[in-house]
């Protein structure tokens, strides 16, 4: 196994060891669905997204796991505000990031278990940490709560290189506290006051939000499994509880690698709805193709901080500058397909003796990505990959057309022109790249671009149409002026040997 994966425990890069050979067995870190699926939920599910699809790229059956939390304070609060049941709220709010997340390329994981209806697993666990004396129950005025004994657990703080006294040092300690120690969190919340909650040993109540994720992992991936992924922002304390929680239960270790996900910064600040600076999903899909957002999200390596630069426009639109380079860049890999094919004619792919250095990008293009990826998912370097491909691709291209006379050489460059195509179908895959025909790619961006500068696409399409009228009258003048019209509209003409087309710009 040629993978190696950064650990968050150990801090090093390690190579992947399945502890089943050929398996691999993984959990990420759901959505609390109480809001809308935001830019920063869609950087960590795409970057883990691209460790399934490159672990099964490279021959592992992968089991993937992503709970979906749906008991949660927010979400009663959220539900109270809306008039709505919790988990009728939570219903419409994971339907909506599901969707989400599949426009955005990310596959639907194995096992999406939701927190209501896995309480049987966590009253269960819970009360194996009682019995082994890590946990003690606590009268409240609502009911009876579960506290895990944090000082029970000598390894706590391992993950996130925390010592207990110094936790200690800025733990808030509130009047009335029935906790025996600042430091312990809560496993089970009584809410006998309350409408929504479910009956357990200790009378009705809520699960805390970290037993959650322990008892889930361990009902569909077994007390200790591979990896288990996540926002940077979830190491502590939630991961650092889930440890806690599962070994003290289990015995170590709960996983072999940890791997989380670095912050989405909107104008170098951490994207966060009490900054004001919220942005969600949605929000980017309103101005930009899912595909576009998704290379974005994959340029910058997934540890890194990555900026979301939000730019507001005089005319009042709001755009997101580096979502639109990144989307030319995917509508240049279409485009560079499309060339291709053309220039291929329906030749055999084949690697001959022409363009060879053309030929040698090629050749070790799928290699190249599953190489970079195996390197930490550096999808940066997979890209360049691509745009190297790319480059290679339309420079076969013009070799085609300039190779007329020579019929011989230039059906070796069609056969080359075919093997690219191979080639950039077999590199996108890991990355979740290039999933529509062309032709779809082409029509939803044209619409959205035309929706986005208000045009209407009959009247462009007239436009063209009279520009090329104007054409084959040789009435230039009129036609260099209609292209002038239609540029300052936004949209650019396409001359082609049979007939004009137009692209419409970002």
């Amino acid at each position: 196994m040629s993978i190696r994966l950064y650990n968050s425990l150990s801090q090093k890069l390690e190579p992947f060891e399945p502890t089943v050979p050929g398996e691999a067995r993984l959990y990420v870190c759901g959505i609390t669905t109480y809001d809308l699926a935001h830019a920063g939920h869609a950087r960590t599910y795409t970057t883990f997204d691209v460790l399934v699809r490159h672990l099964r790229a490279r021959g592992l059956r992968v089991t993937h796991v992503r709970n979906v939390t749906d008991v949660d304070d927010k979400i009663v609060r959220r539900a109270a505000e809306n008039g709505e049941e919790p988990l009728a709220l939570s219903r419409r709010m994971s339907d909506m990031a599901d969707a989400d997340l599949a426009r955005l390329g990310c596959q639907a994981p194995d096992h999406s278990p939701r927190v209501s209806t896995h309480i049987d697993e966590i009253v269960t666990l819970i009360a194996a940490l009682i019995e082994r004396g890590h946990a003690y129950a606590a009268d409240t005025p609502k009911g009876r709560d579960v506290y895990f004994a944090v000082r029970s657990f000598p390894s706590y703080g391992k993950l996130s290189r925390r010592k207990i006294d110094e936790l200690l040092s800025g733990a808030r300690v509130e009047v009335g506290d029935i906790k025996r120690d600042p430091l312990d969190f809560a496993l089970w919340k009584g809410s006998t006051d309350e409408a929504f909650g479910f009956e357990s040993p200790w009378g009705k109540g809520r699960p805390g939000w970290h037993i959650e994720c322990s008892a889930m992992a361990e009902r569909y991936l077994g007390p200790h499994f591979d990896i288990h992924c996540g926002g940077m922002d979830l190491m502590f304390p939630h991961h650092e509880n889930e440890i806690a929680q599962s070994e003290a239960a289990h015995g170590p270790e709960l996983a072999k690698v940890w791997m989380h996900g670095g912050f989405l910064n909107v104008d170098s600040e951490k994207m966060s709805k009490s900054l004001g600076n919220f942005v969600t999903i949605r929000d980017v899909f309103e101005r930009n193709d899912p595909e576009g957002f998704r290379y974005f999200l994959l340029g910058t390596h997934y540890r890194g901080p990555l900026a979301f630069d939000v730019e507001k426009r005089p005319d009042g639109r709001v755009v997101f500058p580096g979502v639109d380079e990144a989307e030319r860049r995917v509508e240049y890999l279409y485009s560079t397909r499309e060339a291709l094919l053309r220039a291929a004619a329906g030749h055999e792919p084949k690697v001959g003796n022409v363009l060879q250095g053309q030929a040698k990008v090629v050749e070790s293009a799928a290699a190249n990505v599953l190489g970079a990826l195996d390197k930490d998912l550096n999808a940066p370097v997979a890209l360049s990959v691509l745009a190297e491909l790319a480059k290679a691709g339309n420079e076969i291209v013009q070799q085609v057309a300039k190779l007329k006379k020579d019929k011989p050489a230039q059906d070796e460059a069609r056969k080359l022109a075919a093997a690219c195509v191979n080639a950039l179908d077999g590199s996108v895959g890991p990355l979740g790249l290039m999933r529509a025909p062309a032709e779809e790619f082409f029509e939803r961006t044209r619409a959205q671009r035309l929706r986005i500068r208000g045009l209407d696409g009959a009247q462009i399409e007239a436009k063209v149409a009279e520009r090329r009228e104007a054409r084959d009258q040789k009435d230039f003048a009129r036609a260099d002026a209609l292209r002038k019209e239609l540029m300052e509209l936004g949209v650019e003409l396409q001359d082609g040997e049979a007939a004009s087309t137009f692209r419409v710009l970002l």
